[in-house]
């Protein structure tokens, strides 16, 4: 096993081809586009930028974890993103044996931390490393999955339709017809630098501040999260991988979707639109305009994240993403 990374080879991991986003493309994972530094590294900076972060290395696999202090349990190691759990801190064949080594180290060896560990697929080899390889040391706790929501794209667009019921086929078709009756065009943003990226999130705001959430403050407009989303934009702008699509009605943008890509995933994070353009179906149409762009791009999965009754219509595809807690044996 290789030592820890160096500040340089750390600076490294935030690019598009970084080993980390390397690794996060080879494994197989529930939710592939927050297993990367994009998610992982926005997260880190706009929530919880005072905890340590830990990052070990061998040919093909990495860990990439955090370290803090919790009230109750002491110390804890955690995936970076640590409200969702959506993404993977073990990244590559021998990750699990990488996280051993870690807990191996003079600062773990004599006060094992609690590790908290999620991404992880149901009946996956990882899954199986995990249990063995930690057993003896510590107890490990199945926490509450993640059950995850995704379309397929095998089709295009009417592969996707087809798979949708003919009421939700005709309500989309009545809803284009009224938005085209009513002067609503869409805009598709693929922004390949920061500035670009940042007159795109400010346009993204404002819709967001005419929106219910906005209005309710409880949006990506909000402080932490808006610095969130505003991170992973400008870093989907260095590989060009983000897809934001505007409604509008004349020069007023009206409404948003806004994902990115990894590899031959989409992976949606917001969409909003104005709280008066409710009865023009904007949301759903967005959604439309965006798989219509994906299936252009040859992208073969939509991936929605958490299942809500609303997603329930537009993906047929059901995954479960395992968490597991490993607490210390006494």
């Amino acid at each position: 096993m290789k030592s820890p990374l160096s500040p340089a080879a750390f600076e490294g991991l935030d690019r598009p081809d970084s080993l980390l986003n390397q690794t996060a493309g080879a494994t197989p994972q529930a939710d592939p586009f927050c297993c990367r530094s994009e998610w992982q590294f926005s997260f880190h900076e706009a929530f919880s930028p005072q905890r340590e972060l830990h990052f070990r290395a061998s040919a093909g696999s990495l860990l990439a974890v955090a370290q803090r202090w919790h009230p109750r349990v002491g110390t804890l190691i955690e995936p970076i993103e640590s409200s969702w759990f959506f993404g993977c801190p073990l990244l590559g064949p021998d990750a699990a044996l990488l996280l051993g080594a870690f807990l191996g180290e003079e600062e773990h060896r004599n006060a094992p931390p609690f590790v908290l560990l999620c991404g992880l697929l149901p009946g996956s080899k990882l899954m199986r490393s995990v249990a063995g390889t930690f057993s003896r040391r510590f107890e490990v706790v199945r926490l509450a999955p993640a059950i995850l929501r995704s379309a397929s794209l095998a089709g295009g667009v009417d592969g996707f339709l087809s798979r949708r019921s003919s009421r939700f086929r005709y309500n989309l078709r009545r809803a284009a017809r009224r938005a085209a009756e009513g002067g609503v065009s869409f805009e598709r943003q693929r922004p390949s630098c920061v500035a670009e990226a940042e007159a795109v999130y400010e346009r993204m705001l404002r819709v967001e501040q005419a929106s219910w959430k906005g209005i309710a403050r409880c949006g990506m407009a909000e402080p932490q999260a808006s610095d969130f989303y505003r991170l992973m934009l400008r870093r989907l702008s260095a590989s060009g991988s983000a897809r934001v699509i505007f409604a509008r009605n004349g020069e007023r943008d009206i409404g948003f979707v806004f994902g990115g890509i990894a590899g031959p995933y989409y992976r949606g994070q917001q969409f909003s639109y104005a709280d008066e353009c409710r009865a023009l179906s904007i949301g759903n149409l967005l959604q439309l305009e965006q798989i219509g762009w994906l299936c252009e791009d040859g992208v073969a999965r939509y991936d929605m994240g958490p299942r809500m009754d609303y997603k329930l219509h537009w993906t047929e595809l059901e995954l479960r993403s395992e968490a597991r807690l490993l607490r210390p044996r006494s």
